[in-house]
């Protein structure tokens, strides 16, 4: 297979893994966001439940370019790049698994907290390959962020 035909295969099999974790953690959502989500206590600046979806897409779209960007790198740092960006990776599906599956806001935090950690370290990691592919995390980060705080103030609200 030919150098650029391979870069779309490459392409094509990092959304697909991407939008799959996105799937996984989704799959927990749907059973205790109609339900039990709504009962709890949140903060005012608790963003409408429509923002959630099309923010989320929009951060695992530039999961997508910052992973391909950094596979097409030759050099040693690319594996350990691509091994921090799979266990965040993991880390990003279980969250909701923990808050919304198990509905435990609480241990939802701890592992979102050890979540943000992996995210640091893979931008970190991603940056010293590619920094355009660095650069694609930020609002990863940022949002992941935000989540925490917002996950401790309803995990504080409802205790």
């Amino acid at each position: 297979m030919r150098r650029e035909h391979l870069q779309w295969v490459v392409l094509i099999g990092i959304f697909g893994v991407v939008f799959a974790a996105a799937a996984v953690g989704g799959s927990f959502t749907g059973g205790s966001v109609g339900t039990w989500y709504p009962k709890l206590a949140k903060p005012a600046w608790t963003p409408p439940a429509r923002v959630f979806s099309p923010a989320w897409t929009a951060l695992y779209a530039s999961m997508v370019v910052a992973a391909w960007l950094v596979w097409r790198r030759d050099g040693a740092s690319v594996k350990p790049a691509a091994v921090l960006f799979a266990i965040q990776l993991v880390l990003n599906a279980g969250w909701p698994a923990v808050f919304f599956g198990l509905r435990q806001p609480g241990w939802a935090f701890a592992e979102l907290a050890v979540l943000w950690l992996a995210i640091v370290a893979t931008v970190a990691a991603f940056w010293r390959v590619s920094r355009p592919a660095g650069v694609l995390l930020l609002p990863y980060l940022a949002w992941t962020t935000f989540a925490g705080v917002l996950n401790f103030a309803i995990w504080r609200m409802n205790a």
